[in-house]
This record gives C-alpha cells, structure tokens and sequence, in this order.
C-alpha cells in the first residue's frame, strides 16, 4: 500500500499529513492541491484492487463500500485530528504505545522512521520551530490523549455529515461550493478545444459517424463532459447523436486509460488547463 500512496502523491501533487493502517480499513490525511480528492481515492482504490487481485490470483471488488471523506478546517481540528489518527491502534488495543505500531504515521513524526511520502511538517510546525523541541512537544500532546475515545466528529462530522470545523469555515465552505456548482462548463468549449487538440472538426464529434479516428477525441469529450460539466450521458447522447449505453462504457474505458497511460493524462490535463472554469475559485 505505501508504494501506491507514494505514487499517488507524486503523480497529483497532494500531500498526506497523517495516515494509519487497519486490519480492514485506512485512515488518510489528505490536503488536495490542483486534483479532487475524488479522483486520488478512486485511483488508490482501483490501483490497490488490483495489486491485491494479481498477488493472489482472484477477481473482482476488494472494498465493501465506497469511501467516506469529511472535509476539516485544518486550523481548528488538524493537530487533533493527526493524534486520533495516529491513536487509533491504541484505541483498537492492538498496542498500548503509539510508537510500537509500525503501519502508521506516527514514527515518521518522532523522527524513527522516514516516510518519503509523508508531509509532517505542517503539524510539527505548530509545536516549535526547532524540529527537536516540536517532536517532544508532539510526543507529549499524543501521549496526553491516550485516555481519548471514540469521537464521533471524525467520522461523521458536525451539523453538515461533510464538515468539521467552526462556523466561518463551514460558511465559507458552502459559498465555495455554490460557485463551483454553478460554474457549467458550456460543452461547446469542451469540443472546441478537443477538436484542436485532435485536429478533427466538430461536427465529425458530434455525428454518428464510428469512424476509428473519432473513437478517442469523443472519449475524451465525454470524459470532460461528465467530470467537469456537469452533464449526464443522456444530454451527451443528444449532442453526440449517439446511444447513452454506448457512451457509458466509452467512458468507462476512457477512465481506465487515463489511470494506466501517462502521455495520455497528459494530453487531457492540456485540455483542461484552457477551460474557462480553472478561473475560478477553487479551495483545498
């Protein structure tokens, strides 16, 4: 699993403040820069699948259900957070001391262990500038929590099941995300910049035509389409004059392609660095 995280990291330029490994599940830290957070875990999950299912020779789902974010105001709830996560194999009584626990982010914090991939500096930077005295400091903050329990709040939020944090943050949250949702990205600029970046015409794009030629610029327009668009495949049928069935499992591949080809991520994070809507307000 750490090789995919490290992976993960350096291909979309997040970075992860804290983590923990369960028997059956995993606690992430995760602060998004450029790449939703949605796309990260989708990749994680599909890249670990299959890890798991080529090493021992099975098929099929490994996760029983989908992930569960909670977006957190890191000024209010980050230290806390950092020392829930990192307790949690206490709490679960598989060791009595943190620092025993070798499947979390806590050694790296203590400087006994170093994580490539693993941004410490962030928490730490709020014990002290001296690196020493921040990880003693850090130490006896974890230590001082040992006798904490369950809290419900890291795991399902405040009055929004989404967000924890204070109530500015959370009206700031909203705000951002009503901008976000009103931000349509007009199809039409969608096609126009594949059909320049595919040197086919639009029309072709947009007629039943199979030709050959045309089977990865649509894809690509359908990917964009749904992901940043907000359109459903049946609105994308009627532009494209084609059936909705036959675009879901274009997408599908198209999908698969951008978590497997790099040149071709590459091609499509050009087009996206030309739409309209990277204009706006975005928040990690």
């Amino acid at each position: 699993m750490f090789f995919l995280i490290q992976e993960g990291v350096e291909r979309f330029g997040h970075r992860v403040l804290s983590f923990c490994l369960m028997n059956n599940h995993i606690h992430l830290l995760i602060q998004v820069a450029e790449t939703p957070l949605s796309k990260i875990m989708q990749n994680l999950s599909f890249r670990y699948t299959r890890w798991v299912n080529g090493r021992h020779k099975r098929i099929g789902h490994l996760f029983q259900g989908r992930y569960k974010a909670l977006l957190v105001d890191k000024d209010s709830y980050l230290l806390e957070l950092v020392r829930y996560i990192h307790l949690n194999p206490v709490r679960a009584g598989l060791t009595k001391n943190p620092g025993d626990y070798e499947w979390s982010g806590h050694r790296a914090y203590i400087g006994e262990e170093d994580i490539t991939w693993l941004s410490c500096d962030i928490a730490l930077g709020q014990f002290g500038d001296d690196i020493k005295i921040a990880r003693e400091r850090y130490i006896q903050f974890v230590m001082d929590g040992l006798g904490e329990t369950y809290r419900p709040e890291f795991h399902q939020g405040g009055e929004d099941s989404r967000l924890l944090g204070k109530d500015d943050f959370l009206q700031q949250v909203m705000v951002l995300a009503d901008e976000k949702i009103t931000k349509k990205v007009p199809l039409e600029e969608i096609l126009s910049l594949v059909s320049t970046e595919y040197q086919v015409s639009v029309s072709d794009l947009c007629s039943p035509s199979r030709h050959r030629s045309l089977t990865e610029p649509r894809g690509v327009v359908i990917y964009l389409a749904s992901e940043l668009g907000q359109y459903t495949l049946v609105e994308l049928a009627k532009h494209l004059q084609r059936d909705p069935s036959a675009l879901s499992l274009q997408l599908k591949k198209v999908r698969k392609k951008v978590m497997k080809e790099k040149q071709f991520l590459a091609k499509i994070d050009a087009i996206k660095s030309n739409l309209s809507c990277n204009n706006s307000i975005t928040h990690a």
